[in-house]
């Protein structure tokens, strides 16, 4: 691990502030073990936050584990490629890679990402997303709130938030081990074990996933200066919970997870080897509390250490473009990485009134460093307040309605006050109409406000870019089948002080980050259904139009498909222990800009489909062999475009990142 020297101070701060929550719950507890009034919880005030905002017109998918486990992946950005609504995931070269997404239209950066509630997108750019190493294996379930969600989780909730929640708490003993192989000489273990003991609680998970990888790139892509022809991964990732509680009211639960990761990051030309090694740390400490039937309130700090150290070696050329057989180490073992940690607190207050009310506050501090890219060693910090005000059901029979407001501060000049209103009125058991509206915010991130490399430069004057959204949904089920559920949406979001490169300001001539005037405007429109066919088949299906354009331009915007087209269909057999799973992902026109004169192209126009099966060997269904067929047509597709030089005179031209190929994975896994 490498710690800045403030870096390990922070770190003592944050045990002492661990060491006071636990003195303090535990103080609490003691002194509440005679009361009279016992609350018994369930789910505690922070997992609620999603239900809670669906009840009040909010959009929420949940994707769940076992739907993962069927579906066979390995790792998480793949799991959502082919299995969230609304939201195309494109992995540059297959699993545990970094990608491009997009939700409901939005760009990547626009987009949330929360491990157990503490986000762990990259501080230092906003728009690499942070999935390139987290296994599908530790995941409980995952979690998709659609729209701006900037009241509860802050900056970068412009166009949705995704919070994947790890293994929960089980009453009672039990686990999981499993094993799985692919072809491309590819293992993958992973275990969790779950138990409880007074009023104790315990979780430990392990997922170990590694491959050789497969080619990445078009055989005409490659430069005869690339010899590193395969991407390959090494992922490790372990965890821990512990829960107790103090008494039925007051519980303490702490979260220790651990990565350590190769990761190769391929290039078609001038690579000899190029990759990622990263250790990353989270840590959580949570205290729960119900102070009374009515109110609820939690406080929760975290530690995220995020270190990576970039190897870069190149294969010399002659002064012909031919392989001169010597190597050149342009970074070895060189640091880019950021240390975060925090403080939240909200609370829930339920009344006998009309209404109901959520508040809370963010404190953040960020640093980090790159010495790669050359991003300067600073720290910034980032505090908030918010409340939020919803109707009771004695207000209103049918309806709910919810407002909310919130100021953000920064160290810098990054100010933002965001509000949000929404809600859902039920025209009967079958038929609602839904929607959000309100103001969203993006702060910059370490590459806009402090880069000092050889071109462009950071800027600690930024404004944040602020949003404003729309989202409109009318929906219902009917009686076809054994059920079927359906919703359209309409969305809109216009971004302004866009964050982007001043190549026009005299006094730096290779460029300036700047907040612009163009505002980005999304429009689109989505339609969700989901049917119980029979007993044992079930389907879905999810349509996405997509249109990303600046004010006054007509070109969408790169990286945003124009359509996303997702269908599932689920079998499981009533007589046999057999379960089947077919997936089908149809991406519309996408487009890249390539530099060096190559300029926009378009990559998108692809349909992959994915098989999945599952057969137990015994009638309690603890064996299970399971199979999955990845890409199975075997489509050929571009996850994205790159800019290549030839070896002969160094001209630029355009590559494209292959998704993965046709694949078999195979795995067995033994529950207990």
């Amino acid at each position: 691990m490498r710690y800045s020297s403030h870096g390990a101070h922070r770190l003592r701060a944050v045990w002492a502030f661990l060491s006071a929550l636990i003195c303090a719950a535990g103080a609490h507890a003691q002194t509440n073990v005679v009361d009279e009034e016992v609350v018994v919880l369930g789910a505690r005030l922070e997992e609620t936050i999603p239900m809670d905002l669906q009840q009040f017109g909010n959009r929420v998918e949940i994707i769940t584990a076992d739907e993962l486990e069927l579906g066979g992946f390995n790792d998480l950005s793949q799991s959502l490629q082919m299995m969230v609504p609304g939201l195309y995931v494109a992995p540059k070269n297959g699993a545990f890679d970094y990608m491009n997404c997009s939700l409901q239209g939005s760009r990547c950066e626009d987009v949330l990402w929360l491990v157990d509630g503490v986000r762990i997108n990259n501080r230092l750019y906003n728009t690499t997303a942070p999935l390139d190493t987290i296994p599908a294996h530790m995941i409980e379930r995952i979690e998709v709130l659609y729209g701006g969600q900037g009241i509860f989780y802050g900056t970068q909730s412009v166009g949705g938030v995704v919070n994947i929640v790890t293994s929960a708490f089980s009453a009672e003993p039990t686990g999981n081990i499993a094993v799985g192989f692919d072809e491309y000489n590819g293992t993958h273990v992973n275990g969790n074990y779950r138990t409880s003991f007074g009023d104790h609680n315990l979780v430990f998970y392990a997922s170990k996933d590694e491959s050789d990888g497969f080619q990445p790139f078009a055989d005409a892509d490659f430069q005869p200066s690339s010899t590193d022809r395969k991407r390959g991964y090494d992922v490790l990732t372990a965890g821990a919970k512990y829960g107790y509680d103090f008494s039925p009211r007051s519980r303490m639960t702490l979260l220790y997870q651990h990565t350590e990761n190769d990761v190769d990051l391929a290039r078609p030309y001038g690579a000899a080897l190029r990759r990622n090694q990263r250790d990353e740390d989270l840590l959580t400490a949570k205290w729960d509390y119900a102070i009374s039937a009515d109110i609820d309130f939690f406080v929760k700090a975290y530690y995220h250490d995020w270190d990576t150290h970039w190897d870069d070696i190149s294969n010399d050329l002659d002064g012909s473009g031919n392989l001169t057989g010597t190597q050149t180490p342009i970074f070895l073992n060189t640091f880019w990485g950021f240390e975060d940690y925090g403080v939240t607190a909200s609370a829930r207050i339920r009344t006998d009134g009309m209404f109901e009310y959520a508040v809370g506050y963010d404190y953040q501090n960020f640093w980090g460093n790159d010495e790669v890219w050359l991003i300067r060693d600073k720290t910034e910090t980032a505090q908030a307040v918010y409340g939020q005000i919803r109707t009771a059901d004695t207000l209103f029979e049918n309806t709910r309605l919810a407002f909310g407001v919130r100021y953000n501060s920064t160290s810098g000049n990054a100010d933002a006050t965001v509000w949000t209103l929404s809600g859902q009125h039920d025209f009967s058991d079958n038929l609602y109409v839904r929607g959000q509206m309100g103001t969203s915010f993006r702060l910059p991130d370490a590459e806009e406000l402090w880069l000092q490399d050889c071109c462009e430069v950071g800027n600690p004057n930024l404004e944040a870019e602020e949003s404003e959204n729309i989202e409109l949904a009318l929906g219902g089920a009917a009686a076809f089948g054994r059920g079927l559920r359906w919703e359209f949406i309409l969305f809109t979001r216009d971004i302004e002080n866009l964050i982007d490169i001043d190549f026009d300001n005299p006094a730096f001539p290779d460029g300036i980050f700047a907040n612009f005037p163009d505002t980005a405007k999304f429009r689109g429109w989505e339609f969700a259904a989901g049917m119980e066919l029979s007993s044992e088949l079930s389907a879905t299906f999810d349509y996405t139009s997509n249109e990303a354009e600046l004010a006054g331009g007509n070109e969408q915007l790169t990286d945003i498909p124009e359509s996303v087209l997702k269908i599932g269909l689920n079998y499981s057999a009533s007589q046999i222990p057999l379960e089947l799973n077919l997936a089908v992902l149809n991406v519309g026109d996408v487009y890249d800009f390539v530099g060096g004169g190559v300029g926009r192209i378009e990559h998108g126009g692809y349909t992959v489909v994915d098989l999945g099966a599952a057969y137990y060997l015994d009638s309690q269904r603890q064996h299970r062999l399971g199979a999955r067929i990845e890409n199975a047509l075997d489509e050929i597709y571009a996850s994205s475009l790159g800019r290549g030089r030839l070896d002969v005179d160094s001209s630029s031209y355009a590559y494209r990142n292959l998704g993965a190929p046709r694949s078999l994975h195979v795995s067995y896994s033994y529950r207990f």
